[in-house]
């Protein structure tokens, strides 16, 4: 126990006992979940190779950027802090990613299962250190909000060029294949009601929160995904960077209604 603590000390706080950590240690749920976990990573070189590349991309943007030392945990399924990056640490709670269809996970809603992947785990990180880059944003207009998440989007695009969109937004098949087709409806539907503009809290949770489908209020709500404002603003970041000549360091920074003016989005039909 000395030797571990004194290597692993961040994750030895000092209410953080010796009784406490060996009790945990036999705990019989910690032990099948560390044992599950074991399973399906005992070797980790796969992962090892999409970090070093992904490190590689964010360094080629960002000169600045200094690569974590990366630790791989058990959590005890904590989703919400699946990915823990500080700078100079990043910790991986490799028992959020056992797959889709783990037992451990058959209380958990679907659309939140569906992430649970080993696949997901790049994104999750990528995600973590673009949550750093990206500076708070100060707008609170609905369209500031998707352009500010749609840069997130955007930045994973450049940094895990090989990922599919599915993935890296985190939708099914079925549901970005829905996003992608409605695209006209769903904008039609933010200017018919004025939203674009909108300080409302309440459409954060509406388009913007993971949910398993967003809130139009019309019958065909549970065949669109959550998030969709999210999808619709990379859609508007993408736009922005095709038609004007700026870097990607110039594109973090760049007021969002700015960027909306200038990125001539008009939705695909």
């Amino acid at each position: 126990m000395p030797l571990l603590k004194k290597k692993y000390a961040y994750l030895f706080p000092k209410s953080f006992t010796d009784s406490l950590a060996i009790a945990k240690i036999n705990d019989k749920d910690e032990q099948n979940l560390y044992k599950e976990t074991q399973n399906l990573y005992s070797n980790i070189s796969e992962l090892e190779t999409q970090l070093i590349s992904l490190f590689k991309h964010i360094k080629y943007y960002n000169s600045k950027f200094k690569t974590p030392n990366v630790v791989t945990m058990i959590s005890n399924i904590d989703y919400d802090s699946r990915v823990i990056y500080a700078d100079s640490l990043m910790l991986i709670s490799l028992d959020v990613y056992l797959g889709k269809e783990h037992e451990f996970y058959s209380e958990y809603p679907k659309y939140v299962k569906e992430n649970n992947t080993k696949e997901n785990i790049i994104v999750d990180v990528a995600n973590s250190i673009i949550d750093k880059q990206l500076l708070s944003i100060n707008n609170r207009s609905f369209i500031g909000k998707m352009i500010h998440e749609g840069k997130k989007m955007y930045l994973l695009d450049m940094y895990l060029p090989s990922i599919s969109d599915k993935l890296k937004i985190g939708y099914s098949e079925e549901k970005i294949d829905w996003a992608i087709n409605n695209e006209v409806e769903i904008w039609k539907y933010f200017i018919e009601r004025k939203l674009l503009f909108s300080t409302d809290t309440k459409l954060n949770k509406r388009f913007l929160d993971n949910a398993p489908f967003s809130k139009f209020y019309l019958q065909s709500d549970n065949q669109s995904p959550g998030r969709i404002g999210i999808w619709l603003g990379w859609q508007i970041v993408k736009s922005f960077m095709q038609n004007n000549d700026v870097s990607l360091q110039e594109l973090l920074t760049i007021d969002s209604e700015v960027l909306f003016k200038k990125s001539k989005y008009k939705p695909k039909k």
